[in-house]
């Protein structure tokens, strides 16, 4: 199945981190609840399985805006991707106390919200289209992509997270991604 990375813009960390239990990410309305606490032990003092979390749709709560994509991770290579895009030495990048914070984190890590820096947002959201595919060529032959990513692939995700940058900018967001195991 893979890493599932989803992109999205929220008012404020705390916001952010708030769709760790999302079952399908910052874009559902699902949540995962905790089972209900009870009696570990049937009648005749045999252990019962433990109950699984239930799924719930909370018709309250905020669907963000994200951008949903495999492959593309919010560190290393969002990283590398700020280094091209703005000019800034990645070591620089990775000092970022934004880079790369994770927010939240279950199940050993099988889930993550992570933040990206707002130079990164910035630059995303004031790139032309000719610069987003510019840079795509470059940023798909970075060891992070092995030699198998497809400039032109990469190209519209940068288009579209330029987009989601842009909408978070416009409402005074930042930008985070979901990570799923």
């Amino acid at each position: 199945m893979g890493v599932l990375f989803d992109y999205f813009a929220a008012a404020s960390d705390e916001e952010a981190a708030s769709v760790i239990d999302r079952v399908g990410g910052p874009g559902s309305p699902e949540t995962m609840v905790a089972p209900p606490e009870g009696r570990q032990r049937g009648i005749f003092g045999r252990k019962r399985r433990a109950p699984e979390p239930a799924v719930s749709a909370a018709p309250d709560l905020v669907v963000y805006d994200t951008l949903s994509v495999k492959g593309i991770d919010p560190v290393v290579q969002l990283g590398t991707l700020e280094e091209l895009l703005t000019g800034r030495p990645y070591d620089d990048v990775v000092d970022d106390p934004r880079s790369g914070h994770h927010l939240a984190m279950r199940d050993g890590g099988e889930r993550l919200v992570f933040t990206l820096t707002d130079p990164l947002t910035a630059a995303l959201a004031e790139a032309s289209d000719e610069t987003l595919e510019r840079v795509a060529g470059p940023w798909s032959e970075t060891e992070e992509f092995w030699n198998a990513a497809d400039p032109s692939d990469l190209a519209e995700f940068l288009k579209e997270l330029a987009g989601l940058a842009q909408r978070a900018q416009a409402g005074d967001q930042k930008l985070y991604c979901w990570v799923s195991v």
